[in-house]
């Protein structure tokens, strides 16, 4: 059944998150379904840069380390992050790439698992996470073993030589969500750790770490959180593993960096996960997007992406069943996360064509076309408009021009 357009205007109206919309910076015309890549601006984010860079750099300079508080903002957003992950404050910090972050975690899991080797994930996982394993089993001169198994065999492979599991929660192509309470207890069971990389998670669905016992989490800051391109990450280490050694001892992680001391001594809380210099006008657009979840309630979110995916699903299969599109989300809403992807054999070109009509996904080789779905700033009618584009682009074959079937560098 095709949804009639007076009960997608009235979903609209009666959204409870209609009103976030207008903290973001979006062009008319525009239909956004690629938040789950990198979100939109913030429109508070504007005067908070503008500030940061006129005030706080241009005439504070150094002074605006303590008067600005820059020397906090690592802490202060990791705080506020923390209150969308199930995290207690002192137990998340905003810092680096998700990448430099597993690693971190990576090291500091093996920290607390010494003679076991091996560090497990699942195939058809985020390639960086796979890539940080790799990269410390190769350093680590065959002392380590980077293992990677399908899905449907992680908890098989969970024996006394594991030192830690890394697995994205929301997987980034499927959407498919994993059971984190009960894979970390199956874990803890033959006493390897647990990393989630939360990079599709935080902002999308209900987290709750230390509900679930979690060991260590990481995440991005651009996708759901809103914080910009390259955004600071962040990282979770549950308040009992902060006597691990994550590796990477860079001066802020130090105890008393302004000691200059030559010996590194770490910090005794979650400080001991930064590194370098915090960078302080990524952390600042960072800030504006968190403080905008913080105002919305996560279950009105869920609830939204829930009826956001299934009006997709229902109008991908009534309005363009006939072209070819399969569904590689998981049907159940309870394991689905806020996208919903289609695989496609010309599924790149199809998105090609999309985006020449304003509307804005991505793709995902081979032939995967995710459609990110944002509560707060999505509207039902996006759904419905997005589809009948497709519609259009398959029945006019838009999508069958040459220029259509050039990779770009950035897909």
């Amino acid at each position: 059944m095709t949804a009639p357009l007076e009960s997608v205007e009235r979903l609209d109206a009666d959204d409870p998150l209609r009103h976030f919309r207008t903290d973001f910076a979006l062009r008319d015309g525009l239909i956004y379904l690629d938040g789950n890549s990198l979100g939109a601006m913030p429109k508070a984010a504007l005067a908070r840069m503008d500030t940061a860079l006129r005030r706080e750099w241009s005439e504070g300079l150094i002074t605006s380390w303590l008067d600005a508080d820059w020397v906090n903002a690592p802490r202060r957003v990791g705080d506020k992050i923390a209150r969308l992950i199930g995290a207690n404050a002192g137990e998340v910090i905003a810092a680096d790439s998700t990448s430099v972050n597993i690693f971190k975690a990576l090291t500091a899991a093996l920290s607390l698992r010494p003679g076991r080797k091996v560090l497990l994930t699942e195939t058809t996982n985020f390639p960086t996470d796979h890539y940080m394993m790799q990269g410390i089993a190769g350093f680590a001169g065959g002392t380590i073993e980077s293992c990677a198994v399908p899905p449907e065999a992680v908890l098989d492979r969970l024996d006394d030589d594991v030192a830690v599991l890394l697995l994205t929660q929301v997987h980034y192509k499927t959407g498919r969500i994993h059971d984190m309470a009960d894979i970390t207890r199956r874990a803890h069971d033959v006493g390897a750790l647990v990393i989630w990389d939360l990079s599709h998670s935080t902002g999308a669905i209900e987290v709750d770490l230390n509900a679930a016992n979690a060991d260590f989490a990481v995440g991005c800051g651009y996708k759901f959180l809103n914080g910009g391109p390259g955004a600071p990450a962040y990282i979770f280490a549950a308040e009992r593993h902060h006597g691990a050694r994550p590796v990477l001892s860079g001066w802020f992680g130090h105890a008393r960096p302004f000691a200059f001391d030559e010996d590194y001594t770490a910090a005794d809380g979650i400080e001991r996960f930064l590194c370098g210099t915090p960078p302080v006008l990524g952390l600042t657009a960072l800030e504006c997007g968190v403080d905008i979840m913080l105002r919305a309630d996560m279950r009105d979110i869920r609830r939204k992406s829930v009826a956001l995916s299934a009006l997709f699903i229902e109008q991908m299969e009534s309005r363009c069943g006939e072209f070819g599109f399969a569904l590689i989300s998981p049907r159940d809403s309870d394991v689905r996360g806020s996208q919903v992807a289609f695989a496609h054999p010309e599924g790149y070109a199809i998105m090609q064509a999309l985006k020449a009509r304003g509307v804005i996904g991505d793709f995902r080789a081979p032939d995967v076309m995710r459609f990110g779905l944002t509560p707060l700033y999505q509207r039902y009618s996006d759904v419905t408009d997005t589809v009948e584009h497709l519609r259009q682009i398959c029945d006019h074959r838009e999508w069958d021009r040459a220029e259509y079937r050039i990779p770009a560098a950035v897909t």
